[in-house]
């Protein structure tokens, strides 16, 4: 495998996932909050990626995720940003704002901060919505092992984007 910017395992995935929906005919959408761009870079590894890359958000805060999104503030009020309401309108704001056939949205708590009781270090939600289609959105909370500091930072994004390239599977 050619040199790459990230760990062997996201850019083994992501060649996989431009692969599939490229022989698919899907092309695909990220709202991104925790990974901060992580997910859209390991696509962009791959050459020939803008087949199936559409485009990518990298909503971190809350604003951005209802100015840009169109996340509905009671939403994120109700339920918290880390949370599937929210990541599934995350999903469906990228895919209104975009030409793609599926989209997959991320947020969660990295750490070593942020975390709560209800919500700790580790939590990370995803949701996946289809353009066109019949099916119910997607969505599934997760809860990463990662350790304090700076590593278990590391840790929680590199599981959450192997996650969410999954999810991108055809």
């Amino acid at each position: 495998m050619p040199l790459s910017l990230l760990p062997d395992d996201i850019t083994a995935l992501a060649a996989r996932v431009v692969a599939e929906n490229d022989n698919a005919g899907r092309t695909v959408v990220l709202a991104e909050s925790c990974t901060g761009g992580l997910v859209a870079a390991a696509l962009t590894e791959i050459a020939g990626c803008s087949t199936v890359l559409d485009r990518g958000f990298v909503t971190y805060s809350n604003e951005a995720k209802m100015q840009v999104l169109g996340v509905a503030s009671d939403i994120i009020e109700t339920f918290g940003a880390v949370s599937i309401a929210c990541a599934w309108a995350m999903a469906k704001g990228a895919l209104d704002r975009s030409g793609a056939d599926v989209a997959v949205a991320i947020s969660g708590v990295a750490g070593p901060g942020g975390g709560t009781l209800h919500k700790p270090v580790g939590t990370v939600v995803f949701a996946r919505v289809t353009r066109n289609s019949d099916d119910e959105p997607e969505g599934e909370l997760k809860f990463f092992e990662g350790g304090d500091g700076p590593e278990g930072r590391a840790e929680i994004r590199r599981q959450a984007t192997l996650c969410a390239l999954e999810l991108l599977l055809p």
